[in-house]
């Protein structure tokens, strides 16, 4: 080995080392190190290769000839060819051919020349030719590459082949196994393959259901039959393998949904992995990162599931028909949807949420319907909004993809969301400052060392109490409330912008019904004047305009009480609508009216004048007339309730004029209808109605609608929003409320007093029965109430 050459550089001097960082030096002695040790390294190698060249040319020693056995006629034929007949050119050529050890060790049998490698062959095609076809019997096995092992001789590098999964064999093992069962029933008659396949099918599911207690009573240590459970989903038999997978999807949903933690699981990181845990923590991160992974994969055959089933696409395998893809589907969208309800903080809730959505709107309405009824569930259960946030961005996303071309449930599912506050922007003054903790710098400035000692403490125990506090904050409620809200919003702009003639507008104005109070204050004006330009095109159905009006006030009575704003002509829309109301059965359109009128009257009462008051309290008592028992409890409730918000209504009850001019019933303008000449007549006739609380209400409305007295109303009424009543009263399910009292049947009394009874020869004539009649209720004058009641028994039974 040569040594290693010093290095020529000169050593620093004191003086320069003064002037160098320590951090400095050290990086040049390492590289210097480095160096070194890479310049021996290849060395080395270098030596080694040349050992192994020298050990590998001295190994090989030329094989000998192989002699062969003379035949006698061979050797006395050599023996008699002549020696002479070699020249001497051939005789050295010879000599010097025996002398080359690629002649002594080359194969004999082959024709080919010595150094034909090194030279291109004119034979390519005739030794290709020549060579026998091999038949590949076996497929070629792959091969996986291992860690290498260093020894005395160098680096030994090691493979294996890749070993087959046992499902893989058993799946071959089933697949063998169904041929054979698909082929013994086929020669079995139908009663007898309806036997064999229950028989089957009573194994999978005593299987499937030990599988599932045991996991059950031991999570943790269950994680292999977990898997063993899930791996039925891959069932080959094909008479049970559609309802065995129907049973695996839903018994493992209904396991995942128990032994799932309440928090998210999170991926360890390097160094949690190095570190060193006891054996019950080792065995708590061996069981989630197993479970994780065993959910992810069933989810993966879920939505694997419902692909096929969309695509129509049919397995090489066979097992299951392309007519039972749609019932497959159909339990594995019901089972995706049931993990997205009941677990949304678990892993993978955002990847559900991105199957479910597009399924909202897909042309099967029994799966469009499962999924809006879940996703309906979802939001009314969710409390903090990340979930609601989730499935919003999905909703929003859709709708844009799709060109606003979806299913109006899609767009209802909004209205199920739990906002009720958002964040509003405010002055920067009336912005109180937040709470944050002191720095240094202002502790030092501020504080004494004592002082500075208890912050320090009282800063530490504030913030372990706001890590060991298990709510979210309001804060964060609100802002995912905020954000979500904008994006709803956002879906109701594009849609009226965009798609003013499409399905969605219906939704899309009873979204904006709802959330109105919570508009910024920006829009308000551009939202007004497209909502009365909807209703002035008249392309709208009557429940639509209805949407519009609630939808104007609604964002009118929130934030807009600060805009000095007087929305007279949706008020004119409202009371030229109310004589359009149906009276018939469908009567759902009541209930937004009632809304209505309570934000457009009661809520803001001092921006309406009497007049106005007025013209809406004759037409409301007018519309009493017509409509259903639980329509017009609805409407005298709101009668009441003008009457006690503007007390002057009274004057509609007495029969005198109170200024010039005639009532005009039919114009539609509610402040020059001089409704102050009119009278309440019509609560004089819905006094004789059918139904008892319109009766008790109307006769409360002419006493004056008085708090107390003879002609106050009960507590059970009088506290009920005119909403609330329409509601408690409806006839929806065909039930009268109250129930109407049912008379007991008159039971049948036999004669009693009579012991003769007619011959059976005598026949019953018009004049016997009046005569017999006649006499039995002289007697019964006689003898009181009991041979009255005995008397008719006796002739109603004497005539049967």
């Amino acid at each position: 080995n040569k040594p290693i050459p010093r290095s020529k550089k000169r050593k620093p001097s004191f003086r320069r080392l003064l002037k160098t960082s320590g951090a400095k030096l050290e990086n040049k002695r390492r590289n210097r190190q480095f160096k070194q040790q890479s310049t021996a390294k290849k060395h080395r190698k270098e030596q080694r290769k040349l050992r192994h060249a020298l050990k590998d040319a001295s190994a090989r020693v030329p094989a000998p000839l192989e002699r062969y056995g003379k035949r006698p006629d061979e050797e006395e034929f050599e023996e008699s060819l002549p020696v002479d007949m070699l020249e001497e050119d051939d005789l050295e050529e010879m000599r010097a051919l025996a002398q080359k050890a690629s002649f002594l060790t080359r194969n004999l049998s082959s024709c080919e020349p010595v150094h034909a490698r090194k030279r291109k062959s004119d034979g390519t095609v005739e030794t290709y030719e020549k060579t026998p076809r091999k038949m590949q019997a076996e497929p070629e096995k792959e091969i996986i590459h291992l860690l290498p092992i260093k020894d005395k001789t160098g680096i030994i590098r090691q493979t294996m082949e890749k070993p087959v999964p046992n499902g893989l064999l058993q799946s071959g093992c089933v697949c063998v196994r169904a041929e054979q069962d698909i082929e013994m029933m086929s020669s079995l008659s139908p009663e007898e393959q309806q036997q064999l396949r229950g028989q089957k099918l009573q194994e999978r599911k005593l299987r499937i259901a030990g599988l599932a207690s045991a996991i059950l009573a031991d999570p943790v240590s269950s994680m292999k039959k977990l898997k063993e459970l899930r791996s039925i989903l891959m069932e080959t038999d094909p008479s049970v393998a559609v309802t065995v997978r129907k049973l695996v999807m839903i018994s493992l949903m209904e396991v995942f949904k128990d032994i799932v933690p309440s928090y998210r699981i999170r991926p360890l990181t390097e160094e949690e992995k190095a570190t060193k845990v006891k054996k019950e923590t080792q065995q708590l991160r061996e069981f989630e990162e197993g479970l994780v992974s065993q959910y992810k994969f069933y989810l993966e055959n879920l939505e694997q599931t419902v692909k096929d089933w969309k695509q129509k696409k049919r397995k090489k395998s066979e097992t299951v028909a392309l007519q039972a893809y749609k019932g497959l589907a159909e339990v594995a969208v019901r089972c995706l949807c049931e993990l997205m309800v009941a677990l949304p903080h678990f892993n993978f809730h955002n990847n559900i949420l991105v199957l479910v959505g597009p399924l909202m709107d897909d042309p099967c309405s029994v799966v469009s319907d499962m999924c809006c009824d879940y996703v309906k569930k979802l939001l009314k259960q969710d409390k903090m909004g990340q979930a609601s946030l989730g499935m919003v961005k999905v909703i929003s996303g859709l709708v844009k993809n799709r060109n606003y071309v979806v299913r109006p449930e899609v767009l209802k599912c909004l209205l199920c969301l739990r906002i009720k506050e958002v964040e509003v922007k405010k002055d920067s003054e009336d912005v109180a400052p937040k709470k944050k903790f002191m720095t240094f710098k202002e502790k030092k400035k501020n504080l004494s060392r004592m002082q500075r000692k208890w912050k320090k403490a009282e800063e530490k125990l504030e913030k372990e109490l706001l890590e060991a506090e298990a709510s979210e904050s309001k804060e964060k409620k609100l802002k995912l409330h905020t954000e979500t809200l904008n994006i709803v919003f956002l879906i109701y702009f594009r849609i009226l912008k965009k798609a003013q003639k499409s399905a969605l507008l219906p939704a899309v104005l009873e979204g904006l019904a709802k959330f109105a109070h919570l508009i910024n204050l920006e829009f308000f004006d551009d939202l007004l004047n497209v909502l009365h330009n909807l209703i002035e095109s008249e392309d709208l159905t009557y429940r639509e305009s209805l949407h519009c009006i609630q939808t104007s006030f609604s964002v009118l009575s929130g934030q807009g009480d600060v805009l000095n704003i007087d929305p007279l002509k949706f008020y004119t829309h409202l009371y030229k609508m109310l004589l359009q109301l149906h009276a018939g059965v469908p009567n759902d359109d009541m209930g937004i009216v009632l809304q209505c009128l309570d934000v457009m009257l009661a809520k803001r009462r001092k921006q309406v004048s009497l007049q106005r008051a007025l013209a809406f309290l004759k037409r409301l008592s007018t519309l009493a007339l017509h409509v259903l028992p639980d329509s017009a409890v609805g409407l005298l409730a709101s009668c009441r309730t003008l009457m006690h918000t503007f007390p002057r209504c009274d004057t509609l009850l007495d029969n005198e004029a109170q200024g010039s001019g005639v009532y005009l019933p039919e114009l539609d303008e509610p402040e020059y209808c001089n409704p102050q000449n009119t009278a309440l007549w019509e609560l004089h006739t819905v006094l004789r109605h059918y139904h008892p609380v319109v009766r008790t209400f109307a006769a409360h409305l002419i006493a004056g609608a008085p708090s107390e007295g003879s002609g106050a109303l009960g507590m059970e009424l009088s506290r009920r929003l005119p909403v609330d009543l329409f509601q408690d009263y409806s006839t929806k399910d065909m039930m009268f409320n109250p129930p109407v009292v049912t008379l007991a049947p008159k039971k049948k009394v036999v004669l009693k007093s009579c012991n003769t009874s007619p011959p059976r020869s005598f026949q019953w004539t018009r004049r016997t029965r009046l005569s017999v009649l006649h006499g039995c209720l002289l007697s019964s004058w006689c003898s009181g109430p009991l041979h009255q009641s005995t008397v008719f028994g006796h002739r109603l039974e004497g005539a049967d």
